[in-house]
């Protein structure tokens, strides 16, 4: 059958189109000197983090900040309602730091804001983050070696920077993490072509939640978090706003000196993915979306029955091999067995969706415990 030919046909060059775009993209990632010289007037930074519920990374994240060499650094933490020993272990770090860390607890979501831009919000008003020329915004599970604060500002600061975001490593340990994740960062890669988006010409943009860097300046000019406080993906849509109000935005890699767990195990992947597919500006393209990208993810399984074995093959092996490398940049760690069943991932993605899009028809975004109505 004709259409079956072609389908079949489309199907490899389109993902063997976007394997050369991740590879050009990930080649073309700037990355962060080892070893720049001491700033003579080290500028001052604010770390803010939300923290909600985030007891089983929190205390490897948060002394991985607290032991960082960059001098004029001061965090602030802003405890959002945790009831699941996170305060009682901010509390105990907070008392050995004085000097470095403050806990603020809010245990109030006012109508119209979802919490993490509400903590975040929170925090850029304390006198810290008011005095500070630069603000960071890091979740609450990202760990980072010693020195790469020092060596993000020294990157940020030997060329025009406004806002800067690192793409850290995304450590993955369970099964389902090993197969899901390095799929889902290397789509996000996909995504952002890092020679584009310091370009003033180029619609391309970059923040990300587990390190982006900015100056003060630049973030009271577009108002900060309170001017979307129902936007979920903040991050990248701060960047976005930031760009466009003239300034300049720069990605590099952050891993692996900047990693994190992001998730533990599928259910929490799932979860993730609706929270984020909800968010998505397009979210009503999902039903007609949702089979093209389930063509696509399944192509290995699909293609020998359309009497194409040996590109179901080649589709299969390549996938692997060049997210696998890929990640192996960002991570340092060795290739994965576990990589070769990427087809599930996209069956993992079709779950989180699908849940997002009933989401949105109720209109009400969940994440750690919360329902806020959307508009």
């Amino acid at each position: 059958m004709v259409w079956l030919e072609a389908t079949s046909w489309g199907t490899a060059g389109v993902i063997l189109v976007a394997l050369a775009v991740l590879r050009r993209h990930a080649a073309r990632m700037p990355v962060l000197g080892t070893d720049p010289a001491p700033l003579p007037e080290p500028p001052t930074v604010c770390l803010c983090i939300p923290v909600r519920d985030e007891a089983v990374e929190l205390a490897a994240a948060l002394d991985s900040w607290l032991a960082q060499d960059h001098p004029a650094l001061q965090i602030l933490v802003v405890d959002d309602g945790s009831t699941d020993g996170s305060s009682e272990l901010l509390r105990t770090r907070a008392a050995a730091r004085p000097d470095r860390l403050r806990v603020l607890r809010n245990d109030h979501l006012p109508p119209g804001w979802l919490g993490k831009n509400h903590a975040l919000d929170l925090a850029t008003r304390e006198p810290e983050a008011l005095a500070a020329q630069w603000l960071l915004f890091a979740d609450a599970d990202v760990q980072a070696t010693p020195d790469l604060l020092r060596r993000a500002l020294a990157h940020a600061l030997a060329q025009p920077t406004d806002i800067l975001a690192l793409v850290p490593a995304v450590d993955a340990v369970g099964a389902a993490e090993r197969i899901i994740l390095p799929i889902a960062a290397c789509a996000f890669l996909l995504t952002v072509p890092p020679h584009r988006v310091p370009d003033p010409r180029s619609p391309a943009f970059c923040g990300i939640g587990a390190f982006t860097l900015l100056r003060r300046e630049a973030y009271d000019a577009v108002g900060g978090h309170a001017a979307v406080p129902m936007e979920a993906i903040d991050d990248m849509m701060l960047a976005r706003r930031v760009k466009a109000a003239g300034f300049i935005n720069r990605v590099a890699r952050g891993g692996p000196d900047l990693h994190l767990r992001m998730y533990h195990g599928l259910a929490e992947l799932v979860r993730a993915m609706r929270k984020n597919t909800a968010a998505l500006p397009f979210w009503w393209l999902l039903p007609p979306l949702l089979p093209v990208l389930l063509g696509l993810g399944l192509a290995p399984l699909w293609l020998p029955w359309a009497g194409h074995p040996g590109l179901a093959l080649l589709v299969w092996l390549l996938v692997p091999a060049v997210a696998g490398d890929v990640q192996q940049r960002f991570t340092g760690r060795p290739m994965d067995v576990l990589w070769a069943l990427w087809p599930a991932a996209v069956l993992a993605f079709a779950a989180g969706a699908t849940w997002a899009l009933w989401d949105r028809l109720r209109g009400v975004n969940h994440w750690r415990g919360r329902d806020v109505r959307l508009g």
